[in-house]
């Protein structure tokens, strides 16, 4: 009542004790939540005291919902909000409209990018190793709407060319995601690496300027893309400036090596090993020397790799290179469960009017060119063989084949005047012009972007906290590479007991039983690890406890 009239202060979480709450196994899930650096958001973020829900609340309502695979406020509406509000502590939690209201509040901060140089700083601390190699890809996220005018992408999973935005994602060495950036227009990946994600890495202890007068001789870290990036002058700028390695596939390739030459190793990919048949050369390139790594593939197909890493094994080059799909699995684990294309906050914002893109009217002149060149195409083809019929047919059957010789002549001809008429036109129409310069209904804009970067931070520190609880239970399941998510996503859609006391200052959550006695067994020793973390609710003096109540008779 009295925050309902501007007074008092958000609330405090207050647990009383409740059997079967639904969907509590999700709190099992919050010392890995804070040991990812989930309320490293009270040191970028506030919302003013007077509000019902503090930022607490919403931040942890915002980490449940993703573990709890709610993919957006709406859907809130389908679902209890006195049981999930009881997980927080509070009698209910927000409404979707209210929910809203506080992601705009935090998101006006414009403080995401902040948050994810802290939480960076927090990972690889003392962890740099995993930070030593890095994947980027892009990733085309598709918009359906009306309101934007956004440049058309090709979208490979759809083979359409659809009006798209491009979020750029850097993950490490072991997949798992460490920043995102936005795209503005069409910038290519290597445009992106250049002018937004290594400056980023610089606010962060991933990248240092180096001194260029005496620049150290091993790599800071390594970049590992695929073959849109690959641009030899690239590499070295990225060398000379940074000292920042590549491994990269090579393009352009016709030569073949001497299947002699290779020779089998055993290469790590991620957590497995495999046996491959490899070779190194070294190579000149733009008038720099690079090291080539080619793998032999069962078709005497040759997979080629470039790197100006100096120190890195023959196999690890592979492996590290063919890892690099791990990135695609993030992708679409990200989309399947935490639909992270989804569109946070609706409305769009103006770019810089200075940039330069490709001028509409230009790039439909030449799609007409194109077009006209293809259908010339398909007539000369059957033009020119008619040729060949004449010299070489009988006599007999000469008049019908000139006749329709000259309807094919009749069309090229008509083609080529085209043709030529559009090359004219297109000489007095410049490539390129800036955003001013178009015009007012079809002028490039871009969706908000700060809501949908906080959004993204929010579920790099879930799906980090999910594969660590997923790697704690992995010793104690047979099978726990195929199974270590499918366990975890049971646990966090599992019933729990809560049960405070307030006079020790502890939260006993008790998890009800799994599927399988397996996953119990597993579940207990998940609890034992967590337990000793002595994780406290936020904003709480609650020690957090963590059992379950199923009866595990062996550990067979």
């Amino acid at each position: 009542m009295a925050v309902s009239k501007g007074l008092g202060s958000s609330a405090k979480p207050i647990f009383e004790h409740n059997e079967s709450v639904l969907g509590a196994g999700v709190l099992l899930m919050l010392p890995a939540l804070l040991g990812q650096g989930l309320m490293r958001t009270k040191e970028v973020y506030e919302i003013p005291k007077n509000h019902y829900y503090g930022l607490e609340s919403i931040i942890m309502t915002l980490a449940f919902m993703a573990l709890g695979r709610i993919k957006n406020p709406e859907q809130l509406k389908q679902c209890k909000p006195g049981e999930i509000g009881r997980i927080i502590g509070l009698d209910r939690i927000p409404e979707t409209k209210c929910l809203r209201d506080k992601l705009k509040l935090i998101t006006r901060q414009q403080n995401a990018q902040t948050l994810n140089n802290l939480l960076i700083n927090d990972w690889y601390e003392n962890n740099r190793d995993d930070g030593n190699f890095l994947y980027i890809d892009g990733h085309q996220r598709i918009y359906y709407g009306y309101e934007a005018n956004l440049p058309a992408k090709f979208i490979s999973r759809q083979k359409l060319c659809l009006s798209a935005t491009t979020e750029n994602w850097v993950n490490d060495a072991t997949s798992m995601p460490v920043m995102k950036v936005m795209g503005e227009l069409s910038e290519k990946l290597q445009t992106a690496i250049e002018h937004t994600i290594i400056p980023q890495m610089l606010q962060t202890n991933l990248l240092k300027i180096i001194d260029l007068d005496n620049p150290p001789n091993s790599p800071q870290c390594t970049f590992i893309f695929d073959r849109e990036v690959y641009d030899t002058s690239f590499f070295q700028t990225l060398w000379q400036s940074y000292r920042i390695s590549v491994i990269t596939y090579r393009k352009n390739v016709k030569d073949l090596w001497d299947e002699d030459d290779f020779k089998e190793k055993k290469v790590k990919l991620l957590n497995e090993s495999i046996n491959m048949l490899v070779c190194e050369k070294k190579i000149t390139l733009a008038g720099h020397e690079y090291r080539e790594i080619r793998k032999l593939n069962s078709n005497t197909h040759q997979t080629s790799m470039v790197t100006t890493h100096p120190t890195i094994t023959t196999d690890e080059v592979a492996g590290r290179m063919f890892s690099r799909w791990s990135q695609e699995n993030f992708f679409k684990y990200l989309i399947a469960d935490y639909d992270f294309d989804k569109m946070i906050e609706f409305g769009v914002e103006t770019i810089d009017p200075s940039k330069q893109v490709v001028n509409p009217e230009y790039r439909s002149i030449q799609n007409k060119i194109k077009k006209l060149k293809e259908k010339k195409g398909r007539v000369q083809s059957k033009f020119y063989p008619l040729l060949e019929n004449v010299i070489d047919g009988n006599l007999d059957k000469i008049p019908p084949i000139t006749v329709r010789q000259a309807e094919y002549k009749d069309q090229i001809d008509e083609y080529e005047a085209e043709e030529e008429k559009l090359k004219i036109l297109i000489k007095d129409i410049p490539p390129k012009i800036t955003l001013d310069q178009m015009q007012d209904g079809i002028r490039f804009n871009r969706l908000k972007t700060e809501s949908k970067i906080f959004m993204n931070v929010i579920k790099m520190i879930c799906y980090r906290a999910e594969s660590a609880v997923g790697n704690l239970k992995s010793p104690y399941l047979n099978r726990a590479e195929e199974e270590k998510r499918m366990f975890v996503k049971q646990v966090i859609n599992n019933n729990a007991d809560l049960i405070p006391d307030y006079k020790n200052n502890t939260l006993t959550v008790v998890l009800h039983s799994l599927s399988a006695p397996r996953y119990n067994i597993a579940a207990q020793k998940l609890c034992d690890i967590i337990t000793q973390t002595e994780a406290i609710f936020p904003d709480t003096n609650l020690r957090m406890i963590f059992k379950t109540s199923a009866i595990t008779i062996c550990e067979e």
